[in-house]
């Protein structure tokens, strides 16, 4: 019996019925095997994150693509069989914006929609904003040479 070759730090297993069993290391690599439609979804879910958050770092996390932000995820996405997913990496997210995501599927930590109906700018922005919300104040940090010497 073979093995599956577990994942490696930064790698997203592509869990899509053409890319069953592949890896892939950034977010480019994760969109380059997708189907047509699937891709052109996530690559505009993609921009439309980058417009939020133009200084989110892309990351693979958990498996999947995502994008952090002073060392905290604050969004991913996946292509699914069933069309694609947005995760805002909390439980409480989804629960807060509730009232926009009228005519999408959701689980506590995922909004599932069809690669045929990619989720609004506007969606984005807010799940984004409502996210963000939940993220404690980045902490400054001293430098040595302005820390005070008694």
């Amino acid at each position: 019996m073979q093995r599956r070759r577990s994942l490696t730090r930064g790698e997203a297993r592509i869990t899509t019925s053409r890319a069953s069993s592949r890896t892939a290391a950034s977010i480019d690599a994760y969109l380059g095997v997708l189907d047509d439609e699937r891709r052109a979804t996530l690559s505009k879910l993609r921009r439309s994150i980058r417009a939020v958050v133009p200084a989110a770092e892309e990351c693979i996390s958990y498996g999947m693509p995502a994008f952090r932000v002073d060392g905290r995820v604050v969004a991913g996405f996946q292509a699914t069989s069933g069309g694609c997913s947005y995760y805002p990496f909390s439980g409480s997210t989804l629960g807060a914006v509730g009232d926009a995501l009228e005519g999408f599927q959701r689980t506590k930590s995922a909004l599932h929609f069809p690669a045929h109906r990619p989720l609004p700018a506007a969606l984005v922005r807010r799940l984004l904003r409502a996210r963000m919300a939940e993220l404690p104040p980045a902490r400054a940090v001293r430098s040595r040479s302005t820390r005070r010497r008694d």
